[in-house]
Order: structure tokens, then C-alpha cells, then sequence
């Protein structure tokens, strides 16, 4: 009677791999569909932040007399994300959300902190 040698077959690492990728593949697809279902307020949140960065930080800095290092502090949670950068010759403030959204608010005398709008940001 002849016996028959079997060798021990791989499968199940390539099945747990399988399973893996599979899973992979699925959270990545639901990733993207709630990014692309949500993107208006993704970046309508942004664009709130930019303005909100810009506008407290010019007054912060312009009327108030501060240092941007002293302004950053009184960025509110969840800004973490706002860079925020002036212009002292110009008195603005620029504030941007990396690939989303941009603000600049600029000191206009008495009337203090300014928000630009597109075309006025456009210009400079």
C-alpha cells in the first residue's frame, strides 16, 4: 500500500490576506463616499475658520497691538488646522485651510478689522 505525502498548502494566509484587502477596500470606499456626501460642508467649514482666523487675528494684532505669537493663542479648538500669517506694512492678515479654503482681513482705519472679499483678495 503506497501512502500518499501531502505537502501543507498556503491557502489560509492567502484567504486572511484576501479578507484583508477586501476590508481594506471597503473602508476606503466608505471614506470616500462620506467625503464626497459632505464635501460642501467640509468646505464651507473651512472657509468659516479662515474667515474667523483672519478677522480675530487682525484684531487682535491691529487694534489691540499684539504680537502673533500672542494671537495664535486665541485660535479656538478645532483651528488647529487655520495657518494664519500678516502683513505688517499692510496691516492684513492672511488665513488660510491647506487646499480648501483662504480669508484676508485687512485694519481700514476706524472702521477696524475688514474682511476682503474674492475680487479685493484677487487684486493684491
Amino acid at each position: 500500500m503506497a501512502t500518499a505525502t501531502s505537502k501543507p498548502t498556503a491557502k489560509e494566509p492567502n484567504i486572511l490576506m484576501r479578507r484583508l484587502r477586501l476590508a481594506v477596500l471597503v473602508v476606503a470606499a466608505c471614506v470616500i463616499v462620506w467625503a464626497v456626501w459632505n464635501w460642501g460642508t467640509i468646505k464651507g467649514q473651512a472657509k468659516v475658520g479662515a474667515a474667523y482666523g483672519a478677522h480675530i487675528t487682525c484684531s487682535c494684532r491691529y487694534i489691540e497691538g499684539r504680537s502673533m505669537d500672542s494671537c495664535e493663542t486665541d485660535k479656538e479648538a478645532g483651528m488647529e488646522m487655520v495657518r494664519l500669517s500678516d502683513d505688517p506694512e499692510n496691516k492684513r492678515v492672511y488665513a488660510s485651510v491647506p487646499f480648501l479654503a483662504e480669508a484676508v482681513a485687512e485694519r481700514r482705519g476706524t472702521f477696524g478689522c475688514v474682511q476682503l472679499n474674492a475680487k479685493e483678495i484677487e487684486a493684491l
